[in-house]
């Protein structure tokens, strides 16, 4: 590895903090709850618990590897690293891939934020009272009234941008740090507030047999490939944040170690947020698989016909808000260090020109629902067009050439001995690296193209 020049973590606690916030975000509150309820509940959780292990964590170890050895942005590393092996430096199109696909993300990622902003003010000024007494569909058309107002979604996009503009800005000590020590305890004291709750309802037994009691019955192909997805996209892959946090990434650091503790808190995260939800959902008779629409239309139901349901929604929806915040703050990352590295521009000024350019392919975002529903490609809105092209097609290649090129193109010896291997634990990374994850993410590829 090269000596050290790069910007670095202050210890290595801050690292797993700021790792595990960039995973934990509304894919393991809202999407993985969804996913669970949708997919039969344990069976899901059981196999998307291994695909984490076999396809994840071998991935993860590969971006950070890539990111401290490069000791630099993603393109930059990649370019480095392709120089040092003589290999073609068109391997840094993996790292050009996974900011472009950070970029795209976070234009509508915010927009969701920008949601959740919404529902957690409506919370504190008792706007959330508007939801008591009211069915699904009352709840629905109220969500679809927000989804419906440019102004309204504007306002709530802007302002969840500008919140991660101001941490990113403030550089990797006193932002993104900073950030990932406040947030990420604050997110779950949350959590294991409302798991609290939940075992008041009447309905927690219930609701941990359905995630941790599997039902094989309901296994199905559609739902392993469903839970290799999420494993996959959870921990943040492909998207060049691992690859740029790595860059930041001191020599003794154990990746592997490491890659493990994030892994499982991540894991432990996004069950601890369905063992918060399933009760309510179950004490208020609703079903676990009402899909996307659980967290913004289904739990709002039950919130506005509980005793106490406003502080409970105030609670969870401040947490879905601290979740979403984490996770963008490491997408825009990606693009700052690029530009810092890259162009003339300061830290602040790469965060405002990055920021500002997220901020606008938004606006295209958020419009598809409202004043550009009719502008479509493909069949697909500008919303769900983002989607699509990260989710489907940017994020499981640039996974995927980050893992081949680690576990094929560069030295094994050093590799190895880098990740502290020898004997059987070799044997045994070799066997994931090259074949297992590979092979998973292909899988996953090839069956979101049919």
């Amino acid at each position: 590895m090269s000596k050290l020049s790069h910007a670095q973590w202050s210890s290595k606690m801050t690292f797993i903090l700021a790792a595990t916030g960039s995973a934990v975000g509304l894919g393991n509150i809202w999407r993985f709850s969804y996913l669970v309820g949708e997919n039969g509940g344990a069976a899901f959780v059981l196999v998307y618990l291994a695909c984490v292990a076999l396809v994840g964590l071998p991935i993860l170890v590969a971006e950070w590897m890539i990111g401290r050895r490069g000791q630099a942005n993603p393109i930059n590393s990649m370019l480095k690293l392709s120089k040092d092996n003589k290999l073609s430096p068109l391997w840094s199109l993996v790292g050009a891939s996974g900011i472009l696909a950070a970029f795209l993300i976070l234009s509508f990622y915010s927009v969701i934020g920008g949601w959740s902003l919404n529902y957690t003010l409506s919370s504190v000024t008792g706007a959330a009272s508007g939801f008591s007494g009211l069915d699904a569909e009352g709840v629905g058309a109220i969500f679809s009234g927000l989804l419906g107002s440019p102004g309204t979604l504007t306002l709530w996009h802007t302002l969840f941008m500008v919140l991660v503009i101001l941490i990113v800005g403030r550089g990797v000590t006193k932002g993104l740090e900073s950030a990932a020590k406040t947030m990420m305890p604050a997110l779950v004291i949350l959590m294991l507030v409302l798991a609290g709750y939940g075992m008041t309802t009447g309905h927690f037994g219930e609701a941990m047999a359905f995630m941790f009691s599997p039902d094989w019955s309901a296994l199905t192909g559609g739902t392993v490939l469903a839970a290799m997805g999420q494993a996959f996209f959870t921990l943040s892959l492909g998207m060049g944040i691992m690859l740029a946090y790595g860059s930041y990434l001191g020599e003794d650091v154990n990746l592997i170690g490491t890659a493990r503790t994030v892994i499982l808190l991540d894991t432990g995260i996004a069950l601890l947020a369905g063992i918060a939800i399933f009760p309510i959902v179950f004490a208020n008779g609703l079903s676990p698989g009402e899909g996307p629409g659980l967290i913004f239309v289904t739990l709002p139901v039950a919130f506005g016909n509980m005793t106490g349901g406003a502080l409970l929604g105030l609670a969870f929806f401040l947490l879905l808000t601290f979740a979403a915040l984490t996770s963008a703050i490491s997408l825009l990352e990606p693009t700052v260090e690029m530009l810092e590295e890259r162009t003339a521009l300061s830290r602040v000024s790469a965060t405002l020109v990055g920021g500002i350019a997220i901020w606008a392919l938004g606006l295209a975002a958020l419009m598809s629902f409202n004043v550009w529903d009719d502008v479509l490609f493909f069949g697909l809105n500008i919303f769900d067009l983002l989607d699509t092209i990260t989710a489907k097609f940017m994020l499981p290649l640039t996974g995927l050439g980050a893992i081949l090129f680690v576990a094929w193109r560069l030295d094994r010896q050093s590799v190895t001995q880098e990740l502290g291997l020898s004997g059987g634990t070799e044997t045994l990374w070799l066997l994931v690296a090259r074949f297992v994850a590979p092979i998973g993410v292909i899988v996953v590829f090839v069956n979101s193209l049919l």
